[in-house]
C-alpha cells in the first residue's frame, strides 16, 4: 500500500517538473526568437533554429536542474545548435525581419526610416556582437547571463556589447570606425542600441 501511493507521488511530481519544464519554455520562446533572428539574420532560418533548439531541449529535459537559470540553458543550447549547422548553411542577410515591435516604437514613417537604417547597420556586425546587443537590449539579459549562455567571460559579454554599440554609432554617422561620442539620438530604438556607446549602462 505505501508503496503503491509513494510511486503515485513519485508520478504526481514527475509530472508536476515536466509541465513546469514546459511553462518556461513557452514563456521563453519569444526571447529565443530574438536570439535566433539575431544569429540568423532571417526569420525562417530563427524559426527553424528555435524549433531545433526546443526538440534538443526537450530531448535532454532530465539534465536541466530545476531551480537554476533555465533561460541561460536554453540559450546555451539555441547557441550551440546554431553553430553546430552553421558549417552547412551560408548566412543570409535579412535582418530587416526583425519586428519593428521589438524596439517598442511607434510605426511612423520616421520611426519606419530610422529602424531600416538601424537594421542594415545591425546587418553587418559580427554575429557575436550582434547576439550580445540583442540579448542585452533587447531580452533584457544581465552581462553575467550572456555570458553564460554563451560560454564566455563576463568582461568579453560586456565588450562585445560595447564595441557593437560604438561600430553602430560610426557606422549611423556614415563613418567605418568609432570615433568620439557623439551627441545621443532623440529616436527611442537608437538610443537603447547606442546607450552604453555613449556611456550609458
Amino acid at each position: 500500500m505505501h508503496g503503491t501511493m509513494g510511486m503515485e507521488r513519485q508520478r504526481d511530481e514527475a509530472r508536476r517538473a515536466q509541465q513546469d519544464f514546459h511553462d518556461l519554455l513557452v514563456a521563453l520562446l519569444p526571447k529565443l526568437r530574438v536570439q535566433a533572428l539575431a544569429l540568423t539574420r532571417n526569420r525562417a532560418a530563427a524559426e527553424d533554429l528555435v524549433q531545433d533548439a526546443v526538440a534538443n531541449a526537450l530531448a535532454a529535459q532530465d539534465s536541466f536542474t530545476p531551480g537554476t537559470n533555465f533561460a541561460a540553458w536554453m540559450h546555451r543550447i539555441l547557441r550551440n545548435r546554431f553553430i553546430s549547422t552553421l558549417r552547412k548553411q551560408r548566412e543570409t542577410t535579412d535582418i530587416e525581419d526583425l519586428p519593428t515591435s521589438a524596439f517598442a516604437v511607434g510605426a511612423a514613417h520616421e520611426d519606419r526610416m530610422v529602424l531600416k537604417e538601424l537594421s542594415r547597420a545591425l546587418g553587418r556586425l559580427p554575429a557575436d556582437q550582434r547576439e550580445a546587443l540583442f540579448m542585452v537590449v533587447l531580452q533584457g539579459l544581465s552581462y553575467e547571463e550572456v555570458a553564460s549562455a554563451t560560454g564566455c567571460a563576463v568582461g568579453t559579454a560586456k565588450s562585445r556589447v560595447f564595441r557593437a554599440r560604438r561600430q553602430l554609432q560610426a557606422w549611423l554617422l556614415g563613418e567605418e570606425r568609432p570615433a568620439a561620442p557623439a551627441a545621443r539620438s532623440a529616436h527611442p530604438a537608437m538610443r537603447a542600441m547606442l546607450g552604453e556607446a555613449h556611456g550609458g549602462v
